[in-house]
């Protein structure tokens, strides 16, 4: 089982990851965001399974990766809108 430490890494590798889709998406590339999706749920699932107190270790990591989705979130969302007005005329 990974400790606090490399848990805090994946945390970090994963919004990397997200940074980048938004660096990408901002500059007008398509890309597949289903290995965002797996590294989240792979996370995710071995935090489930740690020790409480070790998963607590990892709560402001967690909220902070949480934000950057929401943030990705936003960015898909402005693109679709953009994406729907340019079809649109």
């Amino acid at each position: 089982m990974p400790n606090t430490e490399q848990m805090r890494e994946d945390l970090h590798k994963v919004a990397s990851l997200v940074l980048t889709a938004r660096r990408l998406l901002a500059g007008g590339t398509l890309m597949d965001l289903s290995a965002i999706q797996d590294r989240v749920r792979e996370v995710c699932t071995t935090v489930e399974t740690m020790p409480k107190e070790d998963g607590r270790g990892l709560l402001v990591d967690m909220q902070a990766l949480i934000g950057k989705l929401d943030s990705l979130e936003e960015d898909l969302h402005d693109q679709l809108s953009q994406l729907k007005q340019r079809l649109g005329d």
